[in-house]
């Protein structure tokens, strides 16, 4: 029963919610997560952090950045809501909106562009 309630537990914040329906569509970095939410790398951190405890992604680290995608395998009662979410949630126009605008974050391709400059700083430092 305690995991139960930790799924609802972790699907009880909004942005969550919304996070778990980006997320159906692939991995993504917080910095495209920030941008597509419009909040800091802390919030955000805190939420995937919420979400990776309760079983439902895994992350990875990619230069200074973390990446974030659903868990395999599974849980039976995770990969239900799951399901849930991806057939009622993701045809509601808030959802549809962030499904936008990562696209479009996507094309910035911003870990790249963060990256870069932090390691010419580094270069011209030594």
């Amino acid at each position: 029963m305690d995991n139960i309630a930790q799924i609802y537990k972790a699907l009880s914040e909004e942005i969550r919610l919304r996070i778990i329906t980006l997320l159906t569509h692939g991995e993504l970095c917080v910095c495209d997560l920030m941008e597509i939410f419009q909040e800091t790398q802390s919030k955000i951190s805190r939420h995937l952090a919420y979400l990776k405890h309760s079983g439902f992604v895994k992350s990875r680290r990619v230069g200074t950045w973390m990446h974030y995608s659903l868990k395999e395998p599974m849980d039976k009662h995770i990969e239900a809501h799951i399901s849930f979410i991806k057939e009622y949630l993701s045809d509601m126009d808030l959802y549809k909106e962030d499904v936008k605008k990562m696209e479009e974050v996507k094309q910035m391709k911003l870990c790249e562009k963060q990256n870069t400059p932090s390691r010419k700083n580094k270069r011209s430092q030594v």
